[in-house]
């Protein structure tokens, strides 16, 4: 099971709509979302010229990483996030509305057939260290083998695009304990990305998400989106009423659901006013 922690707003989104809302992973809750591996990558690159003494690529190179990484917001990757710890402290504190929401279990074997294209399964990987990295090679292998170093080169492209795109399984090793798994797209790598971005307007800001209906994806498999839900845990803080939230499944048209539902058994504290 890969479980999904929540507040009940998002979890009507997902139950009743059918809706998985994948945001912008430079915006979580680790501000080196990202970031971390994109300068892990390029710093490997340029202390990889430098101890090489390429000093003719070097200039150039890191003016190229400089470049790019100034653009990091046209890289964006889009995900939705899940971890294998069932009924997790840290967990409910961090996604679950301090322990007040709720946490849906989907079947990973079934999320991992609805996938493809420029939706990816990701595990996510914590570490800094990034020169052992296959992409450090690829970059300094391309960079000393150009005859002139030309930011256009599309080989060049090709392994930041590839970049962008691995950066969204990387996070600060401080966040080890989450054991996570993402849903991503990257829509700047395709032009083929079906899915329409949406905005949330809230009264601090505005935020654009790439919404997944997951009523159509699972159809495609001759699947019903109760089939993908395995469980739902009820916060160890929550309010929310055991027969309201059976009533409210009931009328999703959701009936298969109504005995998967339980109380989290986490001994976390409601938190003080």
């Amino acid at each position: 099971m890969m479980y999904h922690y929540t507040d009940f707003a998002a979890f009507d989104g997902i139950i009743r709509c059918g809706e998985l809302r994948l945001n912008n992973i430079l915006n979580m809750n680790d501000a080196s979302e990202m970031r971390l591996f994109m300068n892990g990558i390029c710093k490997a690159v340029i202390d990889k010229l430098r101890a090489d003494e390429e000093n003719d690529k070097l200039y150039e190179a890191e003016k190229f990483f400089n470049r790019e990484l100034e653009h990091e917001f046209s890289y964006s990757a889009y995900a939705a996030c899940f971890s294998k710890y069932r009924d997790d402290a840290p967990q409910w504190e961090r996604y679950g509305h301090f322990g007040q929401g709720v946490c849906i279990a989907f079947h990973e074997d079934l999320m991992q057939r609805m996938i493809g294209g420029v939706i990816s399964f990701q595990e996510v990987y914590y570490q800094e260290d990034m020169r052992e990295h296959r992409l450090v090679k690829d970059f300094y292998e391309v960079i000393t083998k150009a005859e002139q170093f030309e930011a256009s080169l599309p080989e060049l492209q090709t392994l930041m695009n590839d970049a962008w795109v691995n950066s969204a399984a990387f996070k600060h090793p401080s966040f080890a304990n989450e054991r996570e798994f993402r849903l991503v797209a990257s829509p700047f790598i395709s032009n083929e990305f079906a899915v329409e971005p949406k905005y949330h307007v809230s009264k601090e800001r505005i935020k654009k998400y790439y919404p997944l209906d997951l009523n159509r994806m699972c159809g495609k498999l001759n699947m019903h989106l109760s089939d993908l839900v395995g469980e739902i845990i009820i916060g160890p803080t929550s309010s929310q009423s055991l027969p309201i939230l059976q009533d409210y499944l009931e009328d999703c048209g959701l009936n298969v659901l109504k005995n998967k539902i339980c109380m989290s058994d986490c001994p976390l504290r409601k938190p003080t006013s």
